[in-house]
């Protein structure tokens, strides 16, 4: 019986070392409390639910402690692992263009086509990604690393992740975190900038109705889209690329089940898939450094650059504009490429100051603009970096 009873507690002594109970540190019950946290944002606060619901469970996945040395492939770091696997789509780059051929096939780029000027706003709102850039710098990471921290003012989660995978894949898990929580964050964030850089009159500045555009247009938009940006700028092909294919899919007219395809299961497969590994990917002992902390606060500080690089811009734009085609200055936090979030936040504080003024057809210029915007900095950042 003594043998016995000897017998079952080594056992069940063995069984404890493989308990998450004894394998967890500090660290694991942070990063759980973040995951728990970012899936309160999505419920509560309905804060990007389709974003954060499945970041916050891929953490609370992620930071399940194990024994690494019983060598059970079960973390998203151990090759071989099904997390690993379905991981490589996130380092190998793949996962952000098949999110944009989705983008690309849901997108209405009418309101930039018919008011074309709104393209500068969205590229005025990248300085966030150039600003923060160089401060990253002066914080003292390289180039390769500040050129994937800076895209996340671009407010662009898949053009981070792509960006980050082929410059800095050891900051990644940090960095796209970091992307969609800000991304998240649009209606907290934006609103005190708009209201401290305009002034009243401003926001109730009424704009002329879009013209009209006709199929044709539509048409072109993505052919000639493609064509210009990726003469510019070939790194960006992959996103690019995938976002004006996408875009004619939707606006042909005789593709539509490819572009119900695109804009539906696939995006939804792919963002759950992208979503999940992300958010496992922040293991403790990975993700919580000082480093991490400082992709943080210059995320936060990028987006805020963004936003008023984007407000401060129509303010000087409109100084040379003709008084009937001015733009209210409330638009251009949309230069972001937050779709449609941040036309969204147009639309209610303009709304606040003026019931009357609807400014969303308007502001989804700039915001679809944003989302080319970005890709684009990104092709920059990736073609003059990985030299």
């Amino acid at each position: 019986m003594g043998e016995f009873a000897t017998f079952i507690a080594n056992n069940l002594a063995d069984f404890w070392t493989y308990t998450g109970f004894c394998n967890a540190t500090p660290g694991h019950l942070v990063m759980i409390l973040v995951g728990l946290f970012f899936i309160y944002l999505a419920i509560a606060k309905e804060f990007e639910p389709m974003l954060l619901i499945p970041i916050g469970f891929g953490i609370l996945i992620g930071n399940i402690p194990f024994n690494i040395e019983a060598g059970l492939k079960v973390g998203i770091y151990e090759e071989g692992s099904v997390l690993n696997i379905l991981y490589q789509g996130v380092t190998s780059g793949w996962y952000p263009p098949l999110i944009f051929l989705g983008i690309g096939a849901m997108t209405d780029f009418s309101a930039l086509i018919s008011n074309p000027k709104l393209l500068l706003i969205g590229a005025a709102a990248q300085f966030g990604i150039f600003g923060a850039y160089m401060i990253a710098l002066e914080m003292g990471f390289n180039p390769m690393q500040a050129g994937a921290i800076g895209i996340i003012g671009g407010a662009d989660g898949p053009t981070a992740i792509f960006l980050s995978s082929k410059l800095a894949p050891n900051l990644m898990g940090a960095i796209a975190v970091s992307a969609y929580s800000y991304m998240a964050l649009v209606p907290v964030i934006q609103p005190p900038i708009m209201r401290l850089l305009t002034t009243k009159k401003e926001r109730v500045m009424r704009m002329a109705p879009p013209r009209k555009v006709s199929h044709t247009e539509k048409v072109m938009f993505p052919i000639i889209g493609l064509l210009l940006t990726c003469f510019l700028v070939p790194s960006g092909l992959p996103l690019l690329g995938m976002l004006f294919f996408g875009n004619l899919l939707k606006e042909s007219g005789v593709t539509r089940r490819l572009a119900e395809t695109a804009r539906g299961p696939l995006i939804d497969t792919i963002t759950i898939l992208l979503g999940l590994t992300v958010g496992a990917s922040t293991q403790a002992s990975e993700f919580l450094t000082w480093d991490s902390i400082k992709i943080f606060l210059l995320g936060a500080l990028s987006f805020i650059i963004a936003t008023a690089s984007g407000v401060l811009f129509v303010k000087i734009f409109n100084l040379i504009l003709p008084k009937h085609k001015r733009i209210n200055p409330l638009i251009g936090n949309a230069g972001v490429s937050a779709v449609p979030d941040s036309a969204r936040i147009s639309q209610i504080v303009g709304l606040e100051y003026d019931p009357t003024n609807y400014l969303l057809m308007h502001a989804m210029g700039p915001n679809v603009a944003g989302v080319i915007g970005s890709a684009v900095a990104a092709g920059i950042l990736l073609g003059f970096l990985s030299m």
